[in-house]
């Protein structure tokens, strides 16, 4: 039985529907993260979960219990908002020590569950500071351990990095995923950034204009896309739209127009239609003769820009326009022709 649960949730701001007949199931334990582009329903869910939004219809399950019409103050979770919302004039302390006066513990308590939280978060000597004198991380980590000590139930994130530096994000990344583990707390958490949800996540849900399109593994999302939304807002750039397709054993032989590719079968590949595959797996070869045989397309260099690493080359082919990443150690010229190889283990089958 999942610890959390929402079931056909439908949630409208003025009389519009953000998410409808919404489902959803966490686990006891689990970091989830809601990723998506803005307006994508991410947000909203996380809220409703908090208590801050009620549905139009359906239901919030917590534990068992239906928490559908429960009040925030009575939901027992930890919300770390995306501003800190620390309050400027209150030491650290006191900061943390504020939803505990809530709840009206005593001061022997409240000294003992704060000095945990201080060294989960690693700020132990840090209680008589005030916000402004903290940097931007120790800022949220003051937030993250206001969230924690109040024992909850939940822990929910809306955007907590998005206020820091990328070197920053990246060290506070790691630090929330060891606490989350450390204590083994079940954990929402909403943000755009890609590599930010797939680095501490259990399972990510890519949600895309109020609906889930896929929830799964961050390995498996980024290996195995399920729709063309996912596989675009994860880094694939070309698609081969096929036709006919053959049942060769553990490959799919399928057509884009005259030419023919076969095709690695994976979960789902029986399913779609369109072939992904990432600018980086694409093999650009100069050996013309090589134009017509299978998973190979002869085209011509429209661009070609020098990204550091390697070269980028928009490509013009029969089939389409596809973008190629390629080691070389001049660029190529305009209209210079080539063959591009699609390796049939790199392919993607999309819905």
């Amino acid at each position: 039985m999942a610890l959390l649960t929402l079931d056909q949730v439908t949630v409208a701001y003025q009389k519009q529907d953000i998410l409808k007949q919404f489902d959803l199931k966490i686990e006891k334990g689990e970091l989830l993260s809601l990723l998506g582009p803005s307006g994508c329903g991410k947000t909203t869910t996380l809220r409703l979960i908090a208590g801050f939004l009620e549905s139009k219809s359906g239901r919030f399950l917590f534990n068992d219990k239906d928490y559908t019409r429960v009040p925030v103050s009575k939901r027992n979770f930890g919300f770390v908002f995306q501003n800190y919302a620390l309050f400027p004039h209150l030491s650290v302390y006191n900061n943390i020590a504020f939803g505990l006066k809530m709840r009206k513990q005593t001061q022997s308590e409240m000294k003992k569950r704060i000095a945990h939280v201080l060294d989960v978060v690693n700020l132990t000597g840090f209680e008589n500071r005030f916000p402004k004198e903290l940097s931007g991380g120790q800022r949220q980590r003051v937030a993250i351990a206001r969230a924690l000590v109040i024992e909850p139930d939940l822990l929910l994130f809306d955007e907590p990095l998005s206020n820091l530096d990328a070197n920053l994000r990246e060290t506070m990344r790691v630090e929330i995923r060891r606490i989350q583990q450390e204590l083994g707390i079940t954990a929402v958490y909403v943000s755009h950034d890609q590599e930010e949800c797939f680095s501490i996540s259990d399972n990510v849900a890519i949600m895309n204009k109020g609906i889930i399109e896929q929830l799964d593994a961050p390995s498996h999302i980024y290996s195995y896309p399920k729709t063309r939304f996912v596989a675009e807002f994860i880094g694939f750039k070309n698609f081969l739209p096929f036709s006919d397709r053959e049942d060769n054993g553990a490959y799919w032989t399928l057509a884009s127009g005259a030419q023919r590719f076969s095709v690695a079968k994976h979960a789902g590949s029986d399913l779609g239609m369109t072939g992904a595959i990432r600018p980086d797996d694409i093999e650009l070869v100069l050996d013309l003769n090589q134009g017509d045989a299978a998973n190979h397309i002869a085209g011509k260099v429209l661009v070609c820009t020098f990204l550091g690493r390697s070269y980028q080359c928009i490509v013009e082919t029969a089939a389409g326009t596809f973008t190629v990443h390629t080691d070389m150690a001049t660029p190529l010229d305009i209209g210079t022709p080539v063959v591009l190889h699609f390796p049939s283990n790199k392919i993607i089958i999309t819905q």
